[in-house]
């Protein structure tokens, strides 16, 4: 599989959980490395587990695929936070190659590959209780822009701006380490224009799902 390059929007691939899980369960074992395989025993429900198992496998599939190498052999290591300088940054892989971003929800995942740092997320829909419990979090223009929709468009809203604000940060790699509010990208229809030098963009996934993915222009 060829590599992305440089310039060349991400890579996306979108796992079903559900229809992969007995796959993925036979194949973890070969693929996943023991902190995986431990991380996949800690879940306390088979659907959680099962999308975890499902999702890094796929991840490690299409890696050893991008690299040329065999699944179980790509070495997966933290990179240094830019916030505090902790090991607890983007996902890499050890030597580089290519740069890769993976979430899940429910029984998505969604994964990214690029030449260059890129992030990812999906969430399902909040409703409309949590969006006015949590709303604050978002940009100040944000904020204004879901007071001035109809209480029933306010979900939809919520979790266009809030999947491409956490797929921007952990493109950065500080995650929730920076405060959500500090970026603007709109809750419209489309995303406003990134901070700079990132592109953002959504991705169609599942029915009352939302997802985002930002890639940086250069590296």
């Amino acid at each position: 599989m060829t590599l992305p390059a440089p310039g060349d929007p991400p890579r996306l691939w979108l796992v079903d959980a559900a229809r992969h899980a007995a796959f993925a369960a036979r194949s973890a074992s070969d693929v996943l490395d023991p902190e995986e395989l431990r991380r996949a025993a800690a879940f306390r429900t088979d659907a959680d587990r099962d999308c975890y198992r499902a999702a890094h496998v796929g991840l490690r599939l299409l890696l050893g695929a991008h690299l040329g190498r065999a699944p179980r052999d790509v070495t997966l290591v933290r990179e240094d936070c830019p916030g505090c300088g902790g090991p607890h940054g983007r996902p890499a892989v050890e030597g580089g190659g290519v740069h890769f971003s993976l979430s899940h929800s429910g029984s998505v995942a969604l994964l990214a590959f690029a030449a260059t740092p890129v992030g990812v997320d999906v969430e399902t829909v909040p409703s409309a209780d949590a969006v006015a419990d949590i709303a604050a979090v978002l940009h100040r223009a944000e904020i204004a822009e879901l007071e001035a929709l109809e209480p029933p468009e306010r979900p939809a809203a919520f979790a266009r701006a809030w999947v491409r604000k956490e797929a921007y940060l952990k493109g950065l790699g500080i995650g929730l380490g920076r405060d959500p509010s500090q970026d603007y990208v709109g809750t419209g229809e489309a995303p406003a224009a990134g901070p700079a030098g990132w592109t953002i963009a959504d991705v169609a996934v599942a029915e009352n799902r939302a997802a985002a993915v930002a890639v940086a222009d250069s590296y």
